[in-house]
């Protein structure tokens, strides 16, 4: 892992700097458009609607469109004059027990690791968070924006996990439920049957993607038979700098699935559970992840994927 933030954490006195690291990784399988005809790659570029030239990102600015169709641009300049928490610094606000914090407001996780010749603040922190059974509230800013967070304790590394604002949350009301009958005592009773009867301890490694799994096997097949779905292609030189950083991530791609293709030949390639991604243009549905001991997985449906093309906002 490679650290994205340097800082410390306030802790009363006491600070203790940290290292921060991105905590999850995707493992999905990220597609990008091309022309159906010759396989030629779709770009975009960004054209001003008013003058009708393309625009370089560096001279794009920022606007709000408000309902009454008045339209603000804001500049860099601007938002540096908008409040933040210093941005190499993690405030502790309070201390809250941890089972009060819903699980649904939880955001992105990142760990922490000690930045510093002696740990020892590091240890007493994390010592102190495991001996109260609680969790500290935190203002975490990355990327210049600031966000509320909860730091807590996994595996004996401290993590922060940012927190969704409550108004970020929507509010569950569903009329259909308030006339809802209640179910009968002898229902009730039933379906507790069954839960006990399949309730087992949690072990994440049990479950896997197989949507994730039979599509790099299709891939790795498709590459290894050399059909006519296989392009070669030649990295062309941008002068766009975006642009060319993108064409050597796919370069970068191809070759990562070109060795993993020789991997599957050889019985060597691995897969590890991977989150599950939401499909845009899929043409077939995406079936759930099952416990990998329950039956041999069934190969997937080919589907056409559409890219995710960042726009810079």
């Amino acid at each position: 892992m490679r650290s994205i933030w340097k800082g410390s954490i306030a802790f009363g006195l006491v600070n203790v700097p940290v290292k921060v690291y991105s905590a999850t990784e995707q493992h999905d399988i990220r597609f990008h458009q091309v022309h159906a005809k010759d396989g030629g790659r779709i770009k975009y570029d960004r054209i001003c609607q008013e003058c009708g030239k393309s625009v370089q990102f560096a001279d794009i600015d920022k606007a709000y469109d408000s309902p009454d169709g008045e339209r603000v641009i804001l500049t860099d300049d601007d938002f540096d004059k908008l409040p933040a928490a210093e941005k190499h610094e993690i405030p502790v606000l309070e201390f809250v027990p941890t089972e009060q914090i819903d699980p649904i407001l939880y955001d992105k996780s990142y760990f922490l690791e000690p930045d510093s010749a002696s740990p020892k603040a590091y240890v007493l922190l994390r010592e102190t968070l495991e001996e109260t059974e609680r969790t500290a509230l935190v203002h975490f800013t990355l990327r210049q924006k600031t966000r509320l967070a909860a730091l807590r304790v996994r595996e004996n590394v401290l993590v922060i996990q940012t927190l969704l604002w409550p108004d970020e949350v929507r509010a569950a009301e569903f009329p259909s439920l308030e006339d809802a009958p209640s179910a009968r005592p002898q229902e009730v009773k039933m379906a507790t049957s069954l839960v006990e009867s399949m309730s087992s301890e949690f072990d994440p490694t049990e479950y896997t993607d197989d949507y994730q799994i039979e599509l790099r096997k299709l891939i790795d097949e498709t590459l290894a038979n050399g059909g006519e779905k296989v392009i070669h292609t030649e990295t062309e030189k941008d002068d766009d700098g975006e642009d060319a950083e993108v064409v050597d991530l796919v370069a970068a791609l191809q070759r990562s699935v070109e060795a993993a293709g020789k991997n599957a030949k050889s019985g060597s390639a691995t897969s590890a559970p991977a989150k599950k991604a939401p499909a845009k243009k899929a043409a077939a549905k995406k079936a759930p992840a099952k416990k990998a001991a329950a039956k041999k997985s069934t190969p997937a449906k080919s589907a056409d994927s559409t890219a995710d093309e960042a726009k810079g906002a």
